[in-house]
């Protein structure tokens, strides 16, 4: 056998030997059941001359030859808490808040209305009173409630306004008893008795004198086609009457005659046409032009991009429908502070649609006066949901979750509006937040 062979056999074998040496004294701790092993080590310890019967504290403990599984802290529960709201039919402003606690235990929680800017409340139920949170400028109505098990608890607010005539927003949700984790929301728009909900906005004046405008169209070129009729009509006896036909008395000479040129329309005919057809040209353009525009959003600052559904413009409290998600933006409230500072957003989100949509928090954003934009702070808005990535996973179809989202803004501008979408080319939503 050469000797490079046996070298590397031997090599083998004296490692082989050594992993059986290291692994001897692990075996029998292995093996041996759990309560026999005090008494052996005890009674090797005694076998011993001079050995102690218990062990060295100062030797460290070895190790187990299984590792021990570690158990995974379930979450806590979310109470079952909903709300409700509804408006009354009166002459002000008026809502019914219903909190609802399906759980087996009492809760504690801090219910908030939001009220819109300029409005106050005249009338609140026991244990509600009106704040102003933060520099925000609009004020809330906030109760904290001990809500017993299995029970219904009935919140009411009137609200003060000049413009009776016109619908009042005012949402309203259910937070943990911090104020900051919420349960559940709900929005309701009053509507004074007699009025129409949604009124129809009063078309622009281009739009009011537009049956005006084609109706000028079309008689122009009704009068533009009668007059090139009556010109052909007309053309056919006047040659007639240029050329020599049978029955002539004295013949003429037989002289060249110039070849004929062939007759053009007069241009008191011409002009109408043509400017008939530019108008209508024109007009049949700016028309579409507009309701694409306007199916997008008459509001929205030119974006680059083809925008998928129709976008939507609103308020707090109201629910905004895009491609693909609703939103509902129920309430936001900013730190005071004149450096980096948090907003927080309580928004509804619902998939409208039959498969799993996936958003991101980038998609997310909250404009200042100034025209900037920053987007969803994802892990400020992590540790809002207790630890929850939101984003994480697509939203099931047709669920619906609460959830808070959280800006971060440097210096003192505040947000003037969010921009909410559920996909890159969604046409998304546009909320205008006081």
């Amino acid at each position: 056998m050469p000797a490079s062979r046996r070298h590397h056999r031997t090599l083998a074998a004296i490692v082989h030997c050594v992993g059986l040496l290291t692994a001897l004294p692990i075996l029998p701790a292995a093996t041996t059941p759990a309560a026999e092993r005090p008494r052996a080590s005890t009674v090797a310890a005694a076998g011993r001359p001079g050995a102690a019967a218990t062990p060295d504290p100062s030797m460290p403990a070895a190790p187990p030859a299984v590792p021990t599984p570690t158990r995974v802290a379930s979450p806590v529960a979310k109470p079952e808490i909903s709300v409700a709201v509804t408006p009354d039919n009166t002459a002000e402003p008026g809502y019914r808040i219903k909190v609802h606690n399906r759980g087996d235990a009492p809760v504690d929680t801090t219910v908030r209305q939001e009220l819109p800017q300029g409005l106050h409340a005249s009338t609140i139920s026991d244990g509600g009173r009106e704040t102003r949170p933060g520099a925000s400028a609009t004020t809330e109505v906030t109760w904290r409630l001990k809500l017993p098990p299995r029970s219904t608890t009935t919140l009411g607010t009137t609200l003060t306004t000049t413009a009776t005539r016109q619908p009042v927003t005012a949402p309203a949700c259910a937070f943990s008893s911090d104020g900051r984790r919420p349960y559940d929301c709900s929005t309701a728009t009053w509507t004074a008795p007699g009025a129409v909900a949604d009124e129809a906005q009063e078309p622009a004046g281009w739009r009011r004198q537009l049956p005006a405008l084609l109706a000028g169209v079309v008689a122009v070129l009704v009068l533009g086609i009668a007059g090139l009729l009556t010109w052909r009509r007309r053309r056919p006896v006047a040659a007639a009457l240029a050329t020599d036909g049978p029955g002539t008395i004295y013949p003429r000479p037989a002289t060249p005659r110039p070849p004929a040129r062939r007759r053009k329309p007069p241009v008191w005919v011409v002009v109408p046409i043509a400017a008939a057809v530019l108008a209508g040209t024109v007009g049949a353009a700016t028309w579409s032009a507009t309701q694409r525009v306007t199916a997008i959003d008459t509001d929205s600052r030119p974006t680059s991009g083809a925008w998928k559904g129709t976008g939507a413009s609103g308020e707090l409290g109201m629910p905004l429908r895009e491609d693909a998600f609703e939103f509902t933006v129920y309430r936001m409230t900013c730190e005071p502070g004149r450096t980096a500072r948090q907003c927080h957003t309580t928004l509804g989100v619902r998939n409208l649609t039959r498969e799993n949509q996936v958003w991101h928090g980038k998609l997310q954003r909250a404009y200042l006066a100034n025209g900037n934009w920053v987007t969803t702070d994802e892990q400020a808005t992590r540790r809002a949901n207790q630890g929850r990535d939101v984003f994480a996973q697509p939203m099931a179809a047709g669920s619906r979750m609460v959830l808070p989202l959280v800006f971060t803004i440097n210096g003192r501008e505040t947000p003037q509006r969010l921009e909410l979408r559920s996909g890159v080319f969604s046409a998304g939503v546009r909320v205008a937040v006081p």
